[in-house]
């Protein structure tokens, strides 16, 4: 068997927040994770759908981002993105 070659392999702190809320039509059950990995983004991870992006707020302005990382509805994805807007620095 040949030897493994990692490309890399770190340990690292972060800062975890667990948050869940209720929009007009559907509920988010969200982590948004902050580390000095990301370049001052967050990693948030939908955990009902399983689907997560490394989100800044640059990213929040990019039409269609959140509709396509999310499988969302665009109001969806309006209510996602104006929480997002609230909480990312």
């Amino acid at each position: 068997m040949s030897e493994r070659f990692y490309l890399y392999d770190d340990t690292i702190e972060a800062a975890v927040r667990f948050v869940s809320f209720v929009g007009e039509r559907q509920r988010f059950d969200l982590a948004l994770i902050e580390n000095d990995r990301f370049y001052g983004k967050y990693l948030v991870l939908d955990l009902q759908s399983n689907r997560f992006a490394i989100l800044g707020r640059d990213d929040l302005e990019e039409p269609g981002y959140i509709e396509r990382a999310y499988a969302l509805s665009e109001q969806d994805a309006d209510e996602l993105r104006a929480f997002l807007d609230e909480c990312l620095s």
